[in-house]
């Protein structure tokens, strides 16, 4: 029998029902069972099946006893309390509020919401010694993979250098992840410029008189643009240090609250101190409804990280002509922005994150780099006598 969970709560009755974010499979010969809204994985007899399509909606012991009969009753009620505390039911008395507003990704489940939340929320090591002894051990067992793949049994032609615009080049080679910033504050019009170029609305287009699509400098499947951002200003000239919305219509920020803590800004990107040391954090998360709306396959999912790929591309670049140091990160803790922003996780959640302050004097990423040999420094526009036979090979090869 189903009852207003509400109001057995209130009368004292504790009902139970199984998870709606409940998956099961096969891992090493073991049976596993994961609440993906909790990140509770166990393994379980295969009898938990039984147990758990029998909690399809809200149950008293006595009743889930009932519908067990050939269990003893006292074995149900033990296995109930071990599923309840393995998250795989839910109790009235609590109920996590990623499973209490799943339904509004009914259409991305189970696929694309398992990815999403369980995923969320990773541990990272913070030593590095340890991080290098792992990683020789990992060598040891499994060589690193190749970063290149080579047909070498295949007919090669070789591309000329790049030709036209040598400030856009130049620009696309300098873009690099700064990890150093200068104490300086950034201007207030380089703020406004790469927020213009990154996050305007820059045009409208009409969706067969449903509403309008937005279009961007960056692309977004569907025009659908389900990423805002949110900016927290440390040291920006002219611009109240805090937590801001951006307005992406009106190019505008919406101060939300003053600035957290230190503290609380370095634990938004755990062993990675160096993000809250920037001028400027951008919080990107993802409407999901916008997507979900008009894509209810699953895959859909993929396109809203391509297109904070997208905008995360477009930022950096922006920030690199500015003469800016940029950077991003995927290595955040999602719930805490999530709270941080008052969103729920669920509707809107935290999706990618990054950064830009002043260029240090006494530093700089290309300390670290070392150069491929294999690009020649050749002038632009200049077409080497050996790529063009290459290249007039393979023409002929082409044809023939």
């Amino acid at each position: 029998m189903s009852w207003p969970v509400a109001l057995l709560v209130k009368k004292g009755s504790r009902l139970y029902r199984r998870s709606p974010c409940v998956i099961a499979a096969w891992i090493s010969d073991h049976l596993v069972f994961e609440n993906y809204a909790t990140r509770v994985r166990v393994a379980a007899a295969p009898v938990t099946c039984e147990v758990l399509d029998a909690c399809s909606e809200w149950l008293t012991e006595e009743e889930l006893a009932r519908l067990l009969p050939h269990y003893q009753e006292k074995s149900v009620r033990t296995t109930l309390h071990q599923l309840v505390r393995a998250t795989l039911l839910q109790s009235s008395q609590r109920i996590d509020p990623i499973e209490e507003n799943i339904h509004q990704w009914k259409h991305w489940q189970p696929s694309a919401a398992y990815f999403h939340f369980s995923s969320k929320d990773c541990n990272y090591e913070p030593d590095e010694a340890l991080l290098v002894r792992h990683f020789h051990a990992l060598a040891s067992r499994i060589p690193m993979p190749s970063s290149v793949k080579r047909y070498p049994q295949a007919p090669s032609f070789s591309l000329w250098p790049p030709a036209g615009d040598d400030e856009f080049r130049k620009l696309l080679l300098s873009r690099r992840t700064w990890r150093q910033f200068s104490s300086k504050a950034i201007s207030y019009q380089d703020l406004s410029t790469l927020f213009w170029l990154t996050f305007r609305i820059q045009a409208w287009r009409d969706f067969y008189g449903l509403g309008r699509l937005a279009f961007k400098t960056s692309p977004s499947g569907g025009a659908r643009h389900p990423i805002e951002a949110y900016l927290v200003a440390r040291n920006v000239k002219g611009l109240l240090r805090g937590l801001y919305h951006y307005a992406a219509e009106t190019h505008e920020l919406e101060r939300l609250r003053d600035l957290p803590s230190k503290r609380s800004l370095q634990a938004l990107t755990p062993t990675q101190d160096w993000c809250s040391e920037a001028a400027a954090m951008v919080l990107m998360t993802a409407v999901f409804a916008r997507s979900q709306w008009k894509y209810p396959a699953p895959r859909a999912y993929r396109v809203i990280l391509a297109d904070a790929g997208h905008l995360c591309q477009t930022f950096c670049l922006t920030a690199t002509s500015l003469g800016l140091a940029p950077y991003c990160t995927m290595a955040f803790a999602d719930s805490k922005i999530e709270r941080l922003l008052e969103i729920d996780g669920v509707s809107e959640g935290a999706i990618y994150l990054a950064g830009v302050g002043a260029r240090p004097e006494d530093a700089s990423p290309e300390e670290l780099v070392v150069p491929n040999p294999d690009v020649p420094a050749v002038a632009s526009g200049s077409r080497p006598r050996r790529a063009t036979k290459a290249a007039n090979r393979g023409s002929e090869r082409r044809t023939s």
